[in-house]
């Protein structure tokens, strides 16, 4: 048998989009011939994935899962292209699969974890249920002086807040109102200086500062950053269980105070692919010439 190298699997693994372990077995199969290798993929079936593996995947589910003691969290998205499949109770146990074994690792290394078993599994689930699967990736949210608590609403939304003190309950509320409200950071001073000097920048060409005084113009525009930083950080906005207080108060009532955040909502960021149907149908007729 030949000897199968590295950059035999890589070769293979571009051509075909399909996972290590798979193309390695395939070029074992074919003594390392790789194009014998692709027929003897196409055969199977194997190539299927690969075909898929094109297609925009942007519907599918946010996973958490945390440690007994709330001192840390594995957060993930794992797309699928259909909302259909979404709620398949296969792709749903592969989604816990992986989150687990991203708990137990505590990485946030797609590629590595996706790596053997796991990348076998997935593409058993896509030759399964004929659509691209792809794990996006992993949070791992770690409370070194308190504690992490997660939420996540209809499977689409996910956050996992970081308490300094607390308990894990009032972080899991914390993390619901910021899967509700999204805030933009944690605290104030946490807010990108590109983000203010773009929001000072269109406060300055709002049409009440024309012709003002700078001292004036100063003052107006330090107040409305002000209300701005209010509404968009997480410590400041009134909670949504209890809009009489804030989140740091509601945090504090419990000896804990906010220290961060990550959101995760599926499909943020992808672009949708929009399909012509009637394009798609001329194409496959062999009209559109």
């Amino acid at each position: 048998m030949a000897a199968i190298s590295a950059a035999m699997v890589k070769e293979l693994r571009e051509r075909t989009g399909l996972g290590m372990m798979e193309c390695k077995k395939a070029l074992q199969e074919a003594n390392g011939d790789i194009e014998q290798a692709i027929d003897d993929l196409r055969k199977n079936a194997g190539l299927k994935s690969a075909k898929k593996a094109g297609r925009i995947a942007a519907e599918g589910a946010i996973v958490i899962r945390a440690a007994d003691d709330a001192s840390f969290a594995a957060m993930l998205e794992i797309n699928s292209e259909t909302d259909f499949v979404a709620r398949d109770e296969n792709f749903k146990a592969f989604a816990q699969n992986v989150a687990a074994k991203a708990f137990e690792a505590r990485s946030e290394d797609v590629a590595a974890l996706m790596e053997g078993e796991l990348e076998d599994a997935r593409n058993q689930l896509v030759q399964k249920i004929g659509e691209n699967i792809s794990v996006r990736r992993i949070a791992i949210v770690e409370a070194p002086e308190g504690v992490v608590g997660g939420y996540v609403h209809g499977d689409r939304i996910g956050a996992v807040v970081v308490l300094k003190g607390g308990n894990a309950d009032v972080a899991r509320d914390i993390a619901m109102h910021v899967a509700a409200i999204n805030p933009a950071v944690a605290r104030p001073e946490d807010m990108p200086q590109e983000q203010l000097d773009h929001e000072k920048s269109i406060i300055l060409a709002q049409p009440d500062m024309a012709g003002k005084p700078t001292e004036i113009a100063e003052k107006m525009v330090q107040g409305r950053l002000k209300k701005y930083l209010a509404e968009n950080s997480l410590v400041n906005q009134p909670f949504v269980k209890d809009p009489n207080v804030s989140v740091a108060e509601y945090a504090k009532s419990a000896g804990g105070e906010v220290v961060s955040f990550v959101r995760f909502e599926v499909g943020e960021g992808i672009e949708k692919e929009e399909v012509d149907f009637a394009k798609e149908v001329m194409e496959q007729a062999g009209l559109n010439k």
